[in-house]
C-alpha cells in the first residue's frame, strides 16, 4: 500500500525564497532520517547542493523570461509524500519506487530529490521537484485533480511492484482521500511475524551497530532469540509472542534487502563521519561543447557554477584523505582499480567452481538413476532390442558419465556430501567477495572521477573528454 499526497512550497511571511527551499529540504535530507544520506536519490541535482541548484534554476527563469510572480502565487517547489505500510518494503526499494514516481509524474523535465525515511514504524519519501523546468523556461502547472492523478500514478506503480493500494478509497471531503494516518486505523489484521522482523532489523540497523554482535545484541534486546544455524546462517524468534518456529535471516524468507549479506553491508557501509549526507561527486561538464550542441545562456550559468562545485567538493576529499601530493592521488587511483579488477577476477572464478560443482552434483545424480538400466543392458550383453527400448535412459547414463570424467579430469570422485559442503563455502565466499566488489566499485568511481576533475584543475585535459556520469 502507498499513501500519496501533493503539496506546494511557498515563502511564508518574513521568510526568503533561499530559507523557504532549504526548510523543506533540510527536512527531507535529515540524516537521523535518512541513514545519513543513505536512501537519498536525485535526478539533474546534487543532493548535497539542490537548494542551491533549485535557486540558481529559478534565477535563470526570471532572468530568461523576464516573468515575475507575487510571493503568495510563487510556488518554489512542490512535495509529494508517499507512505507504505510496515513490513511490505525495503528503504531501498520505497526510494527506487519513489524515484520512478517521481520521473513518471514530471515527465523527466524538472530536477527532484527523493529521500526515504526509515525513523517511523512505516517507511515513507519525500519528494521534492523543482517549479522551475530544467531548461528554465516555464513552470510546473498544477492541475485539477492533480492529487487523484497523482494517486492513480502511484497505485500503479505499487501494482506493478506487487505492493498493496487503498482500494475504493473514501472521501473524507470533497476531492480529498484519507490520510495514511485514516487508512491505517481502518486496516484489518496483525502485522505477521516476518513484517515484525523486518521492522525490527530496519530498527537495529538504524542504530548503526559497530559490528554483527552489536546487531545480534540490539535484537536480543527487542525480544528476539537468535540463533546460529549451518552455514554460517542466521535464525531469529520472538519470545514471549507465540512464535514456534525460527526464521531465518535471508531474501529467500524476508525480501531483497534482509540477506545476511545485505546486513552485513549496511553494518560495514557506515558513514566515516556520522550526522553527514555522503558526498557525491560527479564529472565536470564540458561547457563549451553543450552550447555548441544548442544548450543556452541559462545552462551556461548553471554549468559554471556545477563545475566550481564538483571542483571545490575533490579538492575537499583530497584534502580530508591526505592526498594533497599529485603522485598520491594518481597511486591510490591506480591500486583501487587494481582492487576491483581482482576482486572481479575473484568472483568469475568462484562463479565458474560454483557452476563446475553444481554440473557434478547434476552428473552424479543422473549417473546413480541411469545406471541400473545401464546394469540391465550390460547383463543382456548389449542386447539391441533392450537399447530399442531404453535409449533414453542410457543415453542419459553415458552423458552423465562423461560430464564426470571431464568435470573430474582425472581426480577422484568425491563423496555428494563433500560436494554440497563444497557449494556452500563457494557461495559464502561469492557472497563477501560480492560485498568488497560493491565497495571498490564505488570508490574507483568516486577517484577516478576526483581524479579527472583535479586533471581539468590543473589543465592536464579538458572536461568531459571522458564520458559524463549521470547525475
Amino acid at each position: 500500500m502507498a499513501t500519496t499526497t501533493l503539496l506546494q512550497r511557498h515563502a511564508g511571511e518574513g521568510e526568503t525564497i533561499a530559507e523557504a527551499i532549504r526548510d523543506c529540504l533540510d527536512y527531507g535530507k535529515d540524516p537521523e532520517k535518512t541513514e545519513s544520506g543513505k536512501y537519498i536519490s536525485a535526478y539533474e541535482c546534487d543532493p548535497a547542493t539542490v537548494a542551491d541548484e533549485f535557486l540558481l534554476a529559478k534565477a535563470s527563469y526570471a532572468a530568461m523570461t523576464g516573468r515575475e510572480q507575487k510571493k503568495e502565487n510563487n510556488v518554489l517547489c512542490y512535495q509529494i509524500r508517499q507512505s507504505f505500510y510496515p513490513g511490505e518494503i525495503t528503504p531501498k526499494e520505497a526510494n527506487r519506487i519513489g524515484y520512478e514516481l517521481a520521473m513518471r509524474w514530471t515527465k523527466g523535465r524538472h530536477a527532484f530529490i527523493v529521500t526515504t525515511h526509515t525513523d517511523k514504524q512505516h517507511i515513507h519519501c519525500h519528494i521534492y521537484y523543482n517549479s522551475t523546468t530544467l531548461d528554465c523556461t516555464r513552470k510546473f502547472r498544477n492541475f485539477w485533480g492533480s492529487s487523484f492523478a497523482l494517486r492513480r500514478l502511484s497505485d500503479r506503480l505499487c501494482l506493478e511492484n506487487g505492493l498493496s493500494i487503498v482500494e475504493n478509497p473514501k472521501p473524507r471531503s470533497k476531492g480529498k482521500y484519507r490520510n495514511y494516518g485514516e487508512w491505517q486505523k481502518d486496516r484489518k489484521g496483525p502485522l505477521s511475524y516476518q513484517d515484525r522482523l523486518r521492522l525490527a532489523i530496519d530498527t537495529a540497523l538504524a542504530e548503526r551497530p559497530a559490528d554483527l554482535d552489536e546487531f545480534l545484541n540490539l535484537m536480543k534486546r527487542a525480544g528476539y532469540e537468535v540463533k546460529t544455524v549451518r552455514g554460517g546462517g542466521i535464525s531469529f524468534r520472538l519470545t514471549g509472542q507465540g512464535q514456534e518456529r525460527f526464521t531465518r535471516l535471508r531474501a529467500s524468507t524476508l525480501g531483497d534487502g534482509y540477506d545476511l549479506q545485505d546486513v552485513l553491508s549496511a553494518i560495514e557501509g557506515k558513514e566515516k563521519r556520522p550526522g553527514r549526507s555522503e558526498r557525491k561527486i560527479s564529472l565536470a561538464v564540458d561547457i563549451q561543447a553543450k552550447l555548441a550542441a544548442g544548450k543556452g545562456p541559462g545552462y551556461e550559468r548553471w554549468a559554471k557554477v556545477f563545475n566550481i562545485k564538483q571542483m571545490a567538493a575533490a579538492l575537499a576529499y583530497i584534502q580530508d584523505n591526505g592526498l594533497t601530493d599529485y603522485e598520491q592521488l594518481a597511486d591510490k587511483v591506480t591500486a583501487t582499480t587494481d582492487c576491483f579488477h581482482t576482486l572481479s577476477e575473484q568472483i568469475k572464478q568462484t562463479e565458474n567452481a560454483m557452476k563446475a560443482n553444481a554440473e557434478l552434483k547434476g552428473a552424479i545424480v543422473q549417473y546413480a538413476k541411469a545406471r541400473p538400466v545401464f546394469e540391465q543392458y550390460k547383463a543382456t550383453k548389449y542386447s539391441r532390442k533392450f537399447l530399442a527400448e531404453h535409449e533414453a535412459e542410457i543415453e542419459l547414463y553415458r552423458a552423465a558419465q562423461a560430464d564426470m570424467k571431464r568435470l573430474l579430469n582425472g581426480a577422484k570422485l568425491p563423496k555428494m556430501e563433500t560436494l554440497k559442503e563444497e557449494g556452500r563455502k563457494l557461495a559464502a565466499k561469492k557472497n563477501r567477495l560480492y560485498g568488497e566488489y560493491q565497495k571498490a566499485r564505488r570508490d574507483m568511481q568516486e577517484l577516478v572521477t576526483i581524479k579527472a576533475n583535479i586533471d581539468c584543475l590543473l589543465g592536464y585535459n579538458e572536461p568531459g573528454r571522458k564520458q559524463e556520469k549521470e547525475r
